[in-house]
């Protein structure tokens, strides 16, 4: 179905997608381990019971809810006559917590809550499942973000230390020559090669036959840090309309300053 994140309940590959702020999980995904299949959802939202619970939760999540609408479709609901869509779902209360996507990767979609009361209503075993399942992936996502938000905090620190440290006696990368400083690069990336590096992408590939990758591959952690931060400042030179020969010595002396500073750096080398 949709591309996204991924849940595994009873052999069914569930998909979770992100959107306006919120989790929605497939509907239906969901019914493919049952022998009605995806005509589950129909049946599921023709039911009373189902649409009351809907009419509540749209109530406390939507503030643009037709209430109207929802008694209309309350007075209909539960006679032999009356059928419900999603899709009529959506159109007549101006529902939030539905979504139908067309296409190969499309599909029925609902709030985790909704998703959740939907599984309870197919299997009681499978809602448990669903939940231990769906609570996995957010504590999994969490530690993800928890790394990232510690990874930002120690580089922040490590661009402190850059901005703070002097300049001292040994330079990391070799100071660009008359010669590179004239040349015009291919591109902005060859630019940052040979300004922390000292030679373009191709030099690296006519020495280095016996490497599979790009220069920037093997490149220490280090000057990956180094390389973003250069990556920033080109930008800003390049607002400023410098010639590529004066951004290019520009950046070799940040190049040359920074891989002091954070060679140096203790929160650099907690990092490796």
């Amino acid at each position: 179905m949709a591309k996204g994140r991924t849940l595994n309940v009873n052999e069914s590959t569930i998909t979770v997608i992100h959107q306006n702020e919120t989790d929605y999980i497939c509907l239906t995904d969901m019914t493919t381990s049952f022998r009605e299949g995806s005509g589950l959802i129909g049946k599921w939202i023709s039911n009373k019971n189902t649409l009351e619970y809907l009419g509540v939760w749209e109530k406390i999540n939507n503030p643009n809810f037709n209430y109207p609408e929802f008694g209309v479709i309350g007075q209909e609901a539960g006679t032999n006559r009356f059928i419900m869509s999603v899709g009529q779902w959506i159109d007549r209360v101006k529902s939030v917590g539905m979504i139908v996507k067309a296409g190969r990767y499309g599909g029925t979609f609902a709030h985790k809550d909704i998703a959740f009361h939907f599984a309870m209503w197919l299997s009681p075993e499978f809602q448990i499942y669903l939940v231990n399942e769906f609570q996995r992936l957010k504590d999994d996502e969490n530690s993800r973000l928890k790394l990232e938000w510690n990874l930002q905090r120690t580089l922040a620190k490590v661009n402190y230390h850059i901005h703070t440290d002097a300049i001292k006696e040994n330079l990391i990368p070799k100071e660009i020559t008359k010669q590179q400083a004239s040349f015009v690069y291919a591109n902005e990336a060859d630019l940052l090669n040979v300004a922390l590096f000292g030679i373009t992408a191709k030099e690296w590939r006519e020495t280095n036959t016996d490497k599979n990758g790009n220069i920037r591959d093997y490149a220490t952690l280090v000057q990956l840090v180094v390389l973003s931060n250069m990556e920033s400042i080109n930008a800003l030179l390049i607002q400023q309309n410098l010639p590529q020969n004066e951004r290019l010595i520009q950046l070799n002396k940040v190049a040359i300053a920074q891989m002091k500073s954070l060679s140096e750096s203790n929160a650099m080398k907690k990092l490796k």
